[in-house]
Order: C-alpha cells, then sequence, then structure tokens
C-alpha cells in the first residue's frame, strides 16, 4: 500500500544522531521557523540567567514519557526528534537548544523514570504512558510541569501543574457527543443493543463504568458487557457467539486492535454484521488495516471518534498537517505520523511558543501560566480550538469521526459543523464516583513553592 495512504513519511528509517539523551545536533541550515498560523515558534538568541534546573545557557533537557520499552511503538520519541531537530535548526528557545530525553517507563517503571526526571529535566514534555496516573504524586512533589500528549489515567487527567491538549474533563466521558450521533442519528435501531468490550484491568474498568453511564445519558442501552485477560485471548470464538447471542448491534472495543481485529475476523466469518464498532482512536492507524484485513473491514463498519484533531489523510485541506509530513520526511524518513504524534506535536508548540514567550529567563512557572492562558489553542491548525485557561472540567465540544475500510481510513458523515468538525457537542456531567485528578495539596504543595 502507499506510503500517502498511510500518511508515512517515505525513505528508509535511519540513525536519529540524537546519542543517547535523545538530543539533537545543531544544524546550520536556515530554515522555515512559522508553523502553521502560529507565526514563529523558536528562534534564535543570546539566553542566559536562568538557574532552574535542566536549563543552561546552552540547552533545556525536557523529559519525554513512553512506554516504548514494552510496546515498541516509537511515535512520541519520534514526534520528539522531529519538533527538537527542526526547532534547533530554527535557533532554538532564544539560542537555547532542545534537548529530548527519553524517560521510557517499560509501561510499569513509571515511578523509576518520574525520579529521574525530577532529578534532571525542566518538564515532560510530548509523551505519555498507560500507567502515568502511578508518577502524578511523585510529578507533583518536585514541582515538575507537563505538557503531555496523551492523559490515560484520571487521577492524571487534569491534575496540577498540567496543561493538555486534549479536551478532557474528569466529570464528563470525552465521547458524548459520538455516541449521540451514534445510537441517535446515524444508526438509531442500535440504541438498545450496545456492546462494550474491555481488557480486565483497572484502566479500561474504570472506562467501561464511564462508557456506560455516558450510554445511558444520551438513551442508549449497554446491553452487553464482557472483560478479556490483559494477557490476551487465543480464540475470541466465545465473545463472538456472544455478541451474537445477544443481538448486539454496536460495540464499543476499550483494548488493543489487534484483539480487535481477530474478533472482527471471527464475527465476519460467522456472518454476524453489527451496525458500527468503535474501534477507538487508537486504531487509527495503518497497522490496525493491516492485520483487520480487507475482508472484516469489508463486512464490519469501523468507525472512531479523533476528538477534535484534523485527520490525517486529509492533509491536503490543513497547511499545519502537511507542514508535520513534510518535518518528518525531513528529520525522520520511514516513521510513521500517526494521531498521537499529531497530538505530541501540538504540545511541542505549545511549550516551545511559551517558553519563547518567557523570554532569557526561564521559569518553570512563567512556561506553564503561559501556556495556560492559551484560550483558543488549536496548535496551528492541527486541531478544533480548546481552551485552556480553564484548568478542570473542560469537557470535549467538537469531534470528528474517521470510518475504516478496505481502502483506508476517512472522514465519515457525521455532520460536521465547523471545517472537518461536529462541534456544540453535549456535555453532562457523569454522577458516578469514579475519583478525581491529584492536586498540588494532595502532596502538602501549593503554587506558592512553584517558580
Amino acid at each position: 500500500m502507499s506510503c500517502v495512504l498511510f500518511v508515512t513519511a517515505c525513505g528508509s528509517r535511519g540513525d536519529d544522531g540524537g546519542g543517547e539523551d535523545g538530543g539533537t545536533p545543531v544544524r546550520p541550515a536556515a530554515v522555515d521557523a512559522d508553523f502553521g498560523d502560529l507565526g514563529r515558534i523558536c528562534t534564535s538568541g543570546t539566553a542566559s540567567g536562568s538557574s532552574v534546573q535542566g536549563v543552561t545557557d546552552k540547552e533545556i533537557r525536557v523529559g519525554v514519557v513512553s512506554d516504548v520499552g514494552f510496546t515498541k511503538n516509537s511515535e512520541f520519541l519520534d514526534a520528539a526528534k522531529v519538533f527538537t531537530s527542526w526547532c534547533n535548526d530554527a535557533g532554538g528557545i532564544n539560542g537555547r537548544k532542545l534537548v529530548a530525553v527519553t524517560r521510557d517507563t517499560k509501561m510499569l517503571e513509571v515511578r523509576q523514570r518520574m525520579a529521574e526526571s525530577c532529578r534532571d529535566d525542566f518538564a515532560l514534555v510530548g509523551g505519555g504512558g498507560a500507567l502515568d496516573a502511578m508518577g502524578v504524586r511523585d510529578r507533583l512533589e518536585c514541582l515538575l510541569p507537563e505538557f503531555p500528549a496523551q492523559v490515560v489515567q484520571l487521577e492524571n487527567q487534569g491534575s496540577d501543574l498540567q496543561v493538555s491538549v486534549q479536551a478532557a474533563s474528569p466529570k464528563h466521558w470525552a465521547y458524548e457527543g459520538f455516541y449521540t450521533w451514534l445510537t441517535k442519528e446515524a444508526y438509531p435501531g442500535s440504541a438498545d443493543a450496545v456492546g462494550i468490550i474491555g481488557g480486565d484491568s483497572p484502566v479500561s474498568k474504570g472506562h467501561i463504568a464511564r462508557t456506560s453511564e455516558s450510554l445511558r445519558i444520551v438513551g442508549a442501552n449497554p446491553s452487553y458487557t464482557e472483560l478479556y485477560p490483559p494477557t490476551g485471548v487465543a480464540d475470541w470464538t466465545p465473545y463472538a457467539q456472544s455478541i451474537k447471542n445477544k443481538g448486539v448491534k454496536g460495540l464499543i472495543f476499550h483494548g488493543d486492535y489487534n484483539s480487535l481485529a481477530k474478533l472482527e475476523q471471527i464475527l465476519t466469518s460467522m456472518q454476524y454484521k453489527l451496525d458500527w464498532i468503535d474501534a477507538n482512536s487508537s486504531a487509527y492507524t495503518p497497522a490496525f488495516l493491516e492485520v483487520t484485513g480487507d475482508k472484516a473491514l469489508a463486512f464490519q463498519n469501523n468507525v472512531a471518534d479523533l476528538g477534535g484533531f484534523h485527520p490525517l489523510e486529509r492533509a491536503d485541506s490543513s497547511p499545519a498537517v502537511k507542514q508535520i509530513l513534510d518535518l518528518y520526511a525531513k528529520y525522520a524518513p520511514g516513521a510513521n505520523v500517526t494521531f498521537p504524534a499529531l497530538k505530541a506535536f501540538s504540545s511541542w508548540l505549545l511549550f516551545a511558543k511559551s517558553a519563547v514567550a518567557c523570554g532569557d529567563t526561564l521559569t518553570r512557572r512563567c512556561v506553564y501560566e503561559t501556556a495556560a492562558k492559551e484560550a483558543a489553542w488549536t496548535g496551528g491548525g492541527l486541531q478544533a480550538p480548546i481552551d485552556l485557561t480553564v484548568r478542570t472540567g473542560v469537557p470535549v465540544t467538537c469531534f470528528n469521526v474517521e470510518q475504516a475500510g478496505p481502502e483506508g481510513w476517512k472522514p465519515a458523515d457525521f455532520g460536521a459543523t465547523t471545517g472537518p468538525y461536529r462541534c456544540n457537542a453535549p456535555a453532562t456531567e457523569l454522577r458516578g464516583d469514579y475519583g478525581r485528578p491529584v492536586t498540588l495539596a494532595d502532596v502538602g504543595k501549593s503554587m506558592d513553592d512553584f517558580h
């Protein structure tokens, strides 16, 4: 299949040249420092005077959290490499070079990597891990600001000293607008027969509980719920048979796309076609299409909500997405530009723009507070506007739906109202007690301690 279809920066993948820490060499060639509609992001200068951890007159060290040692997925590290290479070529942060340091949690070593970041880094930027709640208290105790690409667990979602480019709220479920469209407009006959399957883990169980309440809010009925072992399933036939026996018409899958692909292949072999399958945004990748296969993709109806980020396959209508593809082709040929990579790049842009605005005497508090003043952040055109001035409880108000088939992913006909997005989505506060994000007060700190 073509590189255009899979949104890949074509070419052979080479050494990143960044050394053990993932830093990037200084390249003399002049580059365009503008991005999207943000204007100039990085710039040269003779910065000096900061005595903050991770900052010298020459460089700024930032940590990039990733589960790469477990998942073997380098998308956050690729995004860090591309952004820092481009930014440093453009002069850096007022002359200081960005050095991205990989903090590989290997899934379970979250606290160990957080301890290292607390010891050495200026901030955390453009990363994320599946068990991110394990490190949030440590991060707040050392007053380390975070600009994540991905936030997973509720304890970290909207936690203090965090500015996230993706709208989320512990009091709302992000997919209410999506579910409303699915069960009331697109496939109303599925409303009373929605199934939910997820891995048997605390993260998935929390997602399933919030999904169930959100479905009831929009008038749908979660008629079938099932957990599967996180270690994997040898044979998905019993799950497929249960889905058929229960008459499930819409399926929400909280799990890995390899498992979903196997389930869909069995459902297809049984000739059981659902009205829709929410494959979730982690399946918005070429790999899902490959493992699922054309037969199941043609028979089943896979959809996913990108939560207000521009579709990758429509780069021709987004100068910002097109620019990222060009930057990947230059700095990381062969690396996939993924949905999480888009979020990571938006996070890097937010951090860099804010850091440049803080001038020579760079402080964590200045960068954090400058970023938190963005009232309509779009990442230069990568996403629908999000108000970062609201610290907690920011529900998703814009969504966009993708649909998968043998030809690839493409935007569904979901009633877009604002460019590729549908905005003013409903956002009803959940009543269940699912926990809350960690605050500075929880670790005996306050903003008076943050400098």
